[in-house]
């Protein structure tokens, strides 16, 4: 800043640092690299523009999220961010289903077990107890079609996943090659 070091971005551009150099306080000189990729895909001049309709006080975070954003766009040209956050949502999709399924094939063992518990007991009480086996029976079954119901959305989300992503450009991964905060 007008003194002994310029700015990364004045070092890039090889042009002077002042007092006044608007990407000084976010662009340091030991980390050259942030203003390289934020200056590959935005230009300098629109970054300039960006922070001075800024205040003050978001500039901070305007600089992160053009950082962030930027790498995205140097992975996935296309969508950017929006491809990682489109993986990370399809991810929670796939998750919440086998939850659910999880939780429904737990449902049906413990309703298994009530099921062979009150058919031990209603061998000594079948008069009397008619109406629970009934019942019984009615809980069994319908278990068997929540876990059926399950397991189709199960499988119909997995060919809507498979056939979506053979026909989409979006990175699959977006973590895996490297993190976005370089």
């Amino acid at each position: 800043m007008g003194g002994s070091s310029p700015c990364a971005s004045c070092k890039l551009l090889r042009r002077r640092c002042t007092q006044e150099c608007i990407f000084a306080p976010y662009f340091p000189s030991d980390d050259p690299q942030k203003f390289a990729i934020v200056h590959k895909v935005f230009g300098a001049s629109n970054i300039s523009k960006m922070l001075q309709e800024l205040p003050v006080h978001q500039r901070a975070d305007a600089v992160s999220s053009l950082v962030y954003e930027a790498n995205a766009r140097v992975r996935d040209p296309v969508y950017g961010c929006v491809g990682a956050i489109s993986y990370l949502q399809n991810q929670v999709t796939q998750l919440k289903t086998q939850l659910a399924m999880a939780q429904t094939e737990i449902m049906c063992i413990q309703m298994q077990q009530d099921y062979s518990t009150n058919l031990s007991t209603q061998t000594d009480h079948y008069q009397d107890d008619n109406k629970s086996l009934v019942l019984s029976d009615n809980n069994y079954e319908s278990c068997n079609i929540n876990h059926n119901l399950a397991d189709h959305h199960h499988h119909q989300y997995l060919s809507f996943a498979s056939s979506s992503s053979s026909s989409s450009n979006v990175i699959q991964d977006p973590f895996k090659r490297e993190s976005f905060w370089t």
